[in-house]
């Protein structure tokens, strides 16, 4: 194990299978379209907001957690320490993966959340919230490739790829702590 995560050539002669990245790209096309379905087209079961009122500021959380571990998986990488790296991404992904059922939960309950657009921070969260739904649809399947990549021991494409996807995930789960800060304070 240790050889092919140093690079050896074991891992190096590994050909990805294109059908196992269509079917990543599929699926988190898929997830997309229905976090777009039910931001616009579903309407809320919950129209009086009584039920899982929390779930907005649980999703923040999570996405804070996501980032704390994002930051500690890339300072263990940096010091070469894989298995604690390893152990801080699954974290990471974990956090993620709670999140989006939270979120597609809350939005299938509650709808989609309308912010003051007369608010003068109006322009500054259009377009936050605009650049974090954008690289959060970019980032699921880079997210789940990196991973695959990974977990079959194709260290130098998930080296590779890894240095787009890092910064996009963690853009992302900022960003989505933001959104929901100035959401829950200017309504």
């Amino acid at each position: 194990m240790q050889a092919s995560v140093s690079g050896n050539t074991s891992s190096t002669n590994l050909r990805t299978p294109a059908g196992i990245i269509a079917t990543i790209i599929l699926v988190s096309a898929a997830a997309s379209a229905l976090i777009c379905y039910l931001v616009y087209f579903h309407a809320p079961l919950d129209v009086t907001g009584t039920h899982l009122r929390s779930l907005p500021l649980l999703n923040a959380v999570l996405n804070a957690c996501c980032t704390i571990a994002l930051i500690i998986g890339f300072v263990f990488i940096r010091s070469r320490r894989i298995q604690q790296h390893r152990a801080a991404m699954f974290t990471a992904f974990f956090f993620s993966t709670i999140f989006l059922v939270s979120y597609l939960t809350n939005f299938t309950l509650h709808g989609e959340t309308h912010f003051d657009r007369l608010s003068t921070w109006w322009p500054f969260y259009w377009k936050l919230l605009f650049s974090h739904i954008l690289l959060s649809v970019v980032a699921l399947p880079m997210i789940l490739i990196t991973f695959f990549l990974s977990l079959t021991g194709r260290f130098p494409a998930h080296r590779k790829l890894a240095r787009y996807t890092f910064p996009i995930w963690l853009y992302v789960s900022v960003t989505g702590v933001i959104v929901y800060i100035m959401q829950a304070s200017i309504r």
